[in-house]
């Protein structure tokens, strides 16, 4: 018998591209386009050569302290791990192990089904309503388990704190997690932390990828309970006691400690949003009222295929989901006022060529 008999076979997920070659204007993976603050890179800096041999704290404590403090909580109501995509894989792991279906959006960040198939976890996806929002009503019950974004990918769409509650009140028997990776662009009123002192089934997961401009670093954490954190910590602790490099460590520390440059550079992100918003519009396009850090959009008349294509070449990377619903959208992360001045300047030639 051959070994490939006994090899678990999976479809991956695919994330945007990563273009080596210089002069790219790379608007398709949602990366902040602005540095972090200098003291995150001084922080490194100040990292002893003698401190590398050693391994990195397992508790990750100063990160986890920090995160506390900034958002009101006790250390022991915060797990990190190495991006959110990390927290949220020990989550599967952790909480769906009930063998009743998870629940989750069918159009939506695209890792989700990737670890329920990994995992061997049962899961239904629910429609979107025709405009792309979230039916709480599709979550009434009867799932091992709740999971969505908010705002939600690719769309952009931000759920109003009532009806992120409307669901969490429906599942008190299962976890609720709210993947709030772009809540900071505008979402912050209808953040679910808010909810944490009355649910202690709800966990918030958030990273540093986005907003804190530190994709690099790979900093993802979750607030809840310190019953569910404590869940989350005992399965790490059977996985890999070591997940977050020294570096990563000292630089998130750093990051929350600078938030004056990090709302600075978030309203940097929003206006530049807003201004892209408009000049697609002037162009024909039609957007989803986007609370994140990219627009979802369509042109009325040129398929997003043929405008995906057609940016490539000109050296300018968006991401185009070939997916029932969503196959005429283009998802364009914001990027420098200049970046996408470029891009609407790119997008008037391919338009008027048509025309």
């Amino acid at each position: 018998m051959s070994w490939k008999a006994n090899v678990r076979r999976v479809e991956p997920y695919i994330p945007g591209e990563q273009p080596g070659q210089k002069g790219i204007i790379k608007l398709n993976t949602n990366e902040n386009p602005y540095p972090p603050p200098t003291a995150v890179t001084e922080a490194i800096c100040r990292i002893r050569p003698e401190e590398y041999r050693l391994y990195p704290d397992p508790d990750a404590g100063a990160l986890r302290q920090a995160l506390a403090a900034y958002h009101g909580l006790g250390k022991g109501q915060v797990f990190v791990g190495v991006g959110s995509d990390d927290v949220l894989a020990l989550a599967f792991l952790t909480f769906f192990q009930s063998g009743k279906p998870v629940f989750f959006p069918d159009i939506t960040y695209s890792f989700y089904d990737v670890w329920a198939n990994l995992y061997g976890i049962c899961y239904e996806t629910k429609p979107l309503r025709e405009d792309f929002t979230i039916d709480p009503a599709d979550y009434n019950g009867g799932s091992g388990g709740i999971l969505f974004p908010n705002p939600n990918a690719p769309t952009g769409l931000l759920m109003e704190l009532g009806e992120v509650e409307k669901i969490i009140r429906a599942n008190p028997d299962v976890v609720v997690i709210v993947d709030e990776a772009y809540i900071d662009f505008g979402g912050e009123k209808e953040s679910a932390l808010s909810l944490l002192d009355g649910y202690d089934n709800l966990l918030v997961v958030r990273t540093f990828s986005k907003s804190r401009s530190l994709a690099g670093l790979r900093i993802g954490y979750a607030l809840g309970s310190e019953a569910l954190i404590g869940c989350l910590q005992d399965v790490k602790f059977s996985f890999n006691s070591y997940t977050m490099n020294l570096p990563s460590l000292r630089a998130g520390v750093a990051s929350i400690q600078e938030d004056v440059y990090f709302r600075e550079t978030l309203e940097k992100v929003i206006d530049t949003r807003e201004w892209t918003k408009k000049e697609l519009k002037k162009l024909g396009f039609e957007c989803t009222d986007s609370r994140s850090n990219f627009l979802f959009a369509r042109h009325k008349q040129i398929p997003a295929a043929e405008l995906f294509e057609g940016l490539k070449k000109a050296g300018i990377y968006v991401r185009y989901f070939n997916r029932p619903r969503i196959d005429e959208y283009l998802r364009i992360s914001i990027g420098t006022q200049e970046e996408m001045q470029a891009l609407i300047s790119c997008l008037q030639s391919r338009i008027s060529g048509q025309n």
